[in-house]
């Protein structure tokens, strides 16, 4: 997908913010090439989940245009720093969002959603719990495992993964913790996620007959 065609995907500048161009065109330009999962298109899937969720929380436009602007710079880290990106994203906020009339309040709206989504997640706040679920929408979706791959190959660039079976184990865990906030998680992606997760259960207890046989 072309610079052009990500930049069309969000909308023209009637409807979407100076803000929200700036920080996707930097995105675009400046996130490494390697992130295979923490592209520019995560960024886009998280926005797409984070509005799709949205609609069933009857948010004010202050509350969208706050979550909007999260969305984007909730994994802006990456441009700089691989782990506690969330932190350097919140840095990014207050650097750039001023200049597009952000009021210090808003700004820390945003940093609070940012940091919402460091693992474990913790949210408290309504636009919290949304921004924690649609970044984990895809653990609820069909496409969960293709999504997945991406991940732990960009893992393996940073050597944080050893192999399958350790990547098995550890979605095994995470899968086993995680929990969605909202109504709408809750209803539509949470019966998906545990069927993956049964799914997860099974190659273990397949790869731990393989051990004991060897």
């Amino acid at each position: 997908m072309s610079q052009q065609e990500i930049i069309k995907k969000i909308g023209n500048s009637r409807k979407f913010s100076a803000a929200e161009k700036f920080i996707l065109k930097k995105l675009i330009t400046e996130i490494p090439e390697h992130l295979y999962y923490h592209g520019v298109h995560h960024t886009l899937d998280v926005l797409d989940a984070a509005l799709t969720i949205a609609k069933e929380e009857h948010l004010s436009a202050t509350q969208l245009r706050l979550l909007r602007i999260a969305v984007l710079y909730h994994d802006a880290g990456f441009i700089k720093v691989y782990e506690n990106h969330e932190s350097y994203g919140c840095e990014l906020a207050k650097e750039f969002l001023p200049g597009f009339d952000f009021t210090t309040r808003e700004i820390d709206v945003v940093c609070k959603l940012i940091l919402a989504t460091a693992i474990p997640q913790k949210p408290s706040t309504k636009l919290e719990k949304i921004i924690c679920d649609a970044d984990l929408d895809y653990l609820g979706r069909k496409d969960f495992n293709k999504i997945s791959t991406s991940l732990f190959n960009e893992l393996k660039i940073y050597s944080m993964i050893k192999d399958e079976d350790e990547w098995n184990e550890r979605q095994l865990q995470f899968l086993s913790s995680h929990k969605y906030h909202t109504r709408f998680s809750k209803i539509r992606r949470d019966p998906v996620k545990q069927a993956h997760l049964e799914k997860l259960k099974d190659k273990g207890t397949g790869s731990t007959k393989k051990h004991a046989d060897e």
